[in-house]
């Protein structure tokens, strides 16, 4: 039987035995299936290879071992995308981003499998990033092509999209309830129930299924061995603040990197420099090597001596300031470490980076606490630094809350985590209007958020609301011409462009009207005397929202469209708020 002959009839069997609303929870329930299954594949793939590379290389060398072993692992990953894959590779949530905004939910197939391998080998190699922006790519590429099987609408494909994402940080964190909230809050638009029980399912499926192959044990052990107390509360508060302006270096420091190596044109260019200065910062600061969860657990239990171990700076731990020297070098130097890893040509998430950084800041402030004589828990304060750190760097305090409460079991400690989420969120919006996933996507206007309008001014295209029915006319032709024309044409707006099309001005019926019947001005009249120059116009690569904003300003009814100055025709307000309208229905409607 063939493929579509086989969709066809499970299309007629869903269509006569579920309704539309029960097939997508169905469809939900496959989609966290397939990304628990993927967030398994990932997990088991990095630590099949790390087990690999350590039996492999050790001893006295081990650290020579760690300078080149990054490299390695990205330039495996490159060769693969650029002579096996062939298709670039995203980095995960942002490609996710983008693909709801701007390519109509339509994720490429072999995203189903390349985030999966390329990942394995940069954060199995070393890389300094995480692995859960990989496992949404692959979630979301899961969601997109179901979509597609099943042909399924724009809302439809995004929920399903939102579902795999949901259920992606659910498997990887072992975090149910974390994914949930991080797909309202960084990935969907509404909070409905049309959503909501999809959301449920997939995030629930997702978990389970990480639940069977990977134990139920939480990522990070934590056990609360001091409960907060109130009147260590203004601590906490000056921690969200030092989060938030940590938040603000991390995203700075990564816009700046990857920016200098945006300009290198060749991949093994960037391979060469990027990967060379990773492996340096490795090699004198090996706890950046890799995911770093281990480095993570230490902090949690208070525990810093570690950090030291096999390096060049071993004599320093005995003394308090030179401690607190080295933890600001490892803490300053991770996200260096992370944005090389992303330049040089890896694949991974920032999700573990962030982490790692929250839990080692959060750890040092409780240290200096210590050292000047006021008691508090230093493990309490890594945790909820864990959480104002994912809070601030990718602008999602909630899901902070939820996954650093889920993943560490530190459920008791749920206020100093708001507070500090939510001043670290504030601190770092002060600083960076977007996070590390959105900020390209602002730049280039292509960012979904929260705001209804705004998002289907988005989707909207200038090229598409175009009208071309506008007879033009010539500068130097005379008033009988345009005469001529009028009497064909249904509009009361008449372009005048040059033989290459460019746009020289425009007449309008109501300024002629009076000369109109006047034969004696059609021979000496010129077109170019009776022509005005557009106050207004729009270029077709306009955002909706720039067009919108111009009706406005402008009080038009038309305005031409015009491409790198030459006339395409006009776009007008009625078509524009009709477009509008059926948008917002095919958008919300439930």
């Amino acid at each position: 039987m063939s493929e579509k002959r086989f969709l066809y009839r499970v299309n007629i069997f869903i269509n006569k035995h579920l309704s539309r609303q029960r097939f997508l929870y169905l469809l939900a329930a496959f989609v966290g299936l397939g990304v628990g299954l993927a967030a398994v594949i990932i997990k088991n793939l990095v630590h099949f290879i790390r087990e690999a590379l350590e039996n492999s290389f050790h001893g006295d060398y081990i650290s020579y071992y760690i300078f080149i072993l990054p490299v390695v692992g990205i330039a495996l990953a490159v060769v693969y995308i650029k002579y096996i894959n062939k298709h670039p590779v995203g980095h995960g949530i942002p490609g996710v981003l983008f693909s709801i905004s701007k390519n109509n939910g339509i994720i490429r197939s072999h995203n189903l499998f390349s985030s999966i391998i390329t990942s394995a080998l940069t954060v199995g190699f070393g890389g300094s990033v995480g692995l859960e922006g990989p496992t949404v790519a692959t979630g979301g590429a899961i969601g997109s092509n179901m979509g597609k099987l099943f042909k399924l609408n724009y809302k439809e494909v995004t929920l399903l999209i939102s579902c795999a994402c949901a259920g992606a940080m659910s498997a990887i964190f072992k975090a149910p309830i974390a994914g949930i909230v991080f797909a309202l809050e960084v990935i969907m638009l509404d909070l409905t129930m049309y959503v909501v029980i999809p959301l449920l399912i997939a995030s629930a499926t997702g978990a389970m299924t990480s639940y069977f192959f990977l134990g139920q044990n939480v990522l990070y052990p934590f056990q609360v061995s001091e409960s907060f107390q109130m009147n260590h509360i203004h601590y906490y508060l000056i921690l969200g603040v030092v989060v938030g302006l940590l938040s603000a270096y991390f995203t700075k420091i990564y816009i700046y990197i990857s920016g200098l190596f945006e300009k290198f044109t060749s991949p093994w260019k960037r391979l060469l420099v990027a990967g060379g200065l990773l492996g340096v910062i490795i090699f004198f600061f090996p706890s950046l090597y890799g995911e770093g969860y281990e480095v993570v657990n230490q902090g949690l239990r208070g525990e810093y001596l570690h950090l030291f171990d096999g390096t060049f700076f071993e004599g320093w731990n005995h003394t308090f300031a030179l401690v607190i020297i080295y933890l600001l070098l490892v803490i300053g130097f991770k996200v260096i470490a992370t944005t090389l890893t992303f330049a040089a040509g890896g694949i991974g998430g920032i999700f573990a980076p962030s982490l790692f950084m929250g839990a080692n800041m959060g750890l040092l402030f409780g240290l200096v606490l210590n050292q000047v004589g006021i008691d508090v828990s230093v493990s309490n304060m890594a945790l909820v630094g864990m959480a104002g750190m994912i809070a601030g760097v990718i602008h999602a305090p909630l899901t902070a809350i939820f996954l650093v409460a889920e993943i560490t079991g530190g459920y008791e400690l749920f206020f100093p985590l708001m507070l500090v989420s939510t001043i670290s969120y504030g601190t770092t919006r002060y600083f960076v209007k977007n996070s590390v996933y959105t900020v390209q996507l602002a730049k280039r206007g292509e960012l979904m958020t929260h705001h209804k309008d705004r998002n289907i001014l988005l989707m909207m295209k200038v090229a598409d609301l175009i009208e071309t029915n506008f007879s033009t006319v010539r500068a130097d032709e005379t008033l009988r011409d345009l005469i001529k024309v009028v009497t064909k044409s249904s509009r009361n707006i008449y372009p005048v462009v040059d033989e290459k099309q460019n746009l020289q001005g425009i007449v309008k019926l109501d300024d002629i009207r009076h000369i109109m019947f006047n034969t004696e001005m059609y021979d000496t009249t010129k077109i170019s005397d009776l022509m005005i120059n557009p106050a207004w116009t729009v270029e077709s690569t306009d955002q909706m929202e720039e067009v919108a904003r111009v009706f406005t300003e402008s009080q038009r009814y038309n305005i031409p469209v015009l491409q790198n100055g030459k006339y395409l025709g006009f776009v007008s307000r009625a078509r524009v708020f009709s477009s509008y309208r059926e948008m917002l229905k095919h958008f919300s409607d439930d």
